[in-house]
């Protein structure tokens, strides 16, 4: 998921993006235009879009981040219908999420989705389907280490199995342009 995503951000040049990120940092490591990241409670995407707290107006953004965070949503597709907002014509939506792995309640965790899943979510809230991009990644030696405690298991390069099995996803992940 990493390096495919790692990817798919590069390609949109993040220089020119003004980015926010919901409660993550993924984002960090690029180098965008601007950069902007919202909280949970303070800011609450299922309650709504996100706006300017001195003038009332909503936020918009070229790109909008998500990472490990929509399995924690009790509102998952008013949610991405307020990132849909919240983007300007041509902007982008990147959001992962995990598939098979433990429940991990921060503060509560609701939802599981495979690459088609996630594409099914971003239609519902007005994504055009051809400008959806997803994909998932997993395999059964992973899926296995998953169930292991302490969660999540570190990786041992000599011993852990991490070619792709699309029938046993681990994770999943979407890009999304608002067209």
């Amino acid at each position: 998921m990493q390096s495919s995503s790692r990817r798919m951000i590069k390609a949109l040049g993040p220089q020119e993006l003004d980015t926010a990120e919901i409660s993550g940092k993924w984002g960090e490591r690029f180098d965008f235009k601007s950069y902007t990241k919202f909280r949970y409670p303070v800011y609450d995407i299922c309650a709504g879009a996100f706006v300017d707290k001195s003038t009332g107006q909503q936020l918009d953004f070229d790109l909008i981040l998500a990472n490990q965070v929509w399995e924690h949503l009790d509102r998952p597709y008013a949610a991405t219908r307020n990132v849909y907002a919240m983007l300007r014509p041509g902007g982008y939506f990147w959001v992962a999420v995990p598939f098979f792995v433990p429940l991990h309640a921060a503060p509560q965790d609701c939802s599981r989705w495979t690459a088609r899943g996630l594409k099914n979510l971003l239609i519902e809230a007005g994504f055009v389907e051809d400008a959806i991009h997803a994909e998932q990644w997993g395999n059964r030696h992973v899926a296995r280490r998953n169930l292991e405690k302490p969660w999540p298991p570190v990786y041992d390069p000599e011993t852990d199995d991490i070619n792709n099995d699309p029938d046993m996803p681990i994770c999943a992940w979407a890009l999304a342009q608002k067209v």
